[in-house]
């Protein structure tokens, strides 16, 4: 693919006190982007922030509708979103959570427009958007939801090697993905939420959108239980005998190869995940961990069920680490990398 012919990824700054404008000047800085990669954010800040890492970027400034040129190590283009007040690293201000959002909705609008196939997000601060007074608010995958105007997306979480997990022989590889029935949900609620018709929708996305942007023929997907030892027949909670089985029988009745539902202390060994293309966590602390501990700073984050590609970092802002110069970009450079490749495939199906 020639730099002419690579897509144009939108990449949101994030919380301008987090290190993701300085994410956006590393990784202009030190490597030649597989993308060309157009940072959505306050071009003052970043060039500030360049300065303050000491990294040599030239911050080039474009309009709403220019498009980018080839991309070249040193060279960050920027549309411009302005900052509502004053930045300093570490230091949240709720009069900023204004712009974080319109960074998002500049992104978006990008990607309906077709200057961008594609976005990848900084991280944010969902606190600091709350106290703005944005009730509600719970994320990025739920705000890009409601603005794509979709009923359901799926997070899912991969490490690096994702991409590549299956060679032509069709055997498995050493990638983990893995999606989440629920996310940012009080441990209380959680049971209340997997319904047998959600889980039904999460799983055909899942398997969808494997075969769309991973290029998965036939996924395999394994399915944790919600209880410990997957309910041990009922003694230890229902879920798995009311609401899980059923689904996972009728699914595979139409053609979904699933395996579970599964004991998630001994799922993610690798006897059970030989072979399996994605796991589907019931809650968010119950698999990520697991990921996060494989191949943090290795891994991204994917939205599923959208109309475009979305990625992320698998971090947060790390409001402490702000404006030394010592965040690790790896995390930014997988997630560039899982949307460029997403987008190449070009959404089959």
């Amino acid at each position: 693919m020639s730099p002419a012919d690579a897509p144009v990824l939108a990449l949101t700054c994030g919380e301008p006190a987090g290190i993701g404008p300085e994410l956006a000047v590393m990784l202009a800085a030190d490597v030649v982007p597989p993308a060309l990669v157009v940072a959505v954010g306050d071009p003052a800040l970043l060039a500030e922030r360049a300065a303050m890492i000491g990294r040599e970027v030239e911050i080039l400034e474009l309009a709403r509708d220019e498009a980018p040129p080839a991309p070249r190590r040193g060279v960050l283009p920027v549309w411009p979103v302005a900052l509502r007040a004053p930045a300093r690293p570490g230091e949240l201000n709720v009069a900023n959570a204004a712009h974080v959002l319109e960074t998002l909705d500049v992104a978006l609008a990008a990607c309906r427009a077709g200057r961008a196939v594609g976005m990848v997000t900084a991280p944010l601060h969902k606190g600091v958007i709350l106290d703005a007074g944005h009730a509600g608010f719970s994320g990025h995958t739920e705000y890009l939801r409601d603005a794509c105007g979709v009923d359901e997306v799926v997070m899912m979480l991969a490490t690096d090697s994702a991409l590549h997990a299956r060679e032509a022989s069709g055997q498995g590889g050493a990638a983990l993905r893995v999606a989440l029935a629920t996310t940012h949900l009080p441990l209380r609620e959680v049971a209340d939420a997997i319904t047998g018709p959600r889980l039904a929708r999460l799983l055909n996305i899942l398997h969808d959108d494997l075969q769309r942007w991973f290029g998965v023929d036939a996924p395999r997907i394994a399915v944790c239980g919600l209880n410990p030892h997957a309910g041990e027949g009922g003694h230890l909670g229902r879920e798995e005998l009311d609401t899980i089985i059923p689904v996972l029988e009728a699914l595979r009745a139409e053609g979904l190869t699933l395996d579970g539902p599964l004991p998630a202390d001994t799922l993610f060994t690798p006897r059970h995940l030989e072979g399996v293309d994605a796991v589907l966590a019931m809650y968010h602390d119950q698999g990520l961990p697991v990921l996060k501990y494989a191949g943090f700073g290795r891994a991204a984050n994917i939205t599923l069920g959208l109309p475009l590609v979305r990625t992320s970092v698998d971090h947060g802002t790390a409001l402490d680490l702000a404006g030394r110069g010592v965040a690790d970009p790896g995390s930014l450079r997988v997630a560039v990398a899982l949307a460029a490749e997403m987008a190449s495939r070009g959404g089959r199906g």
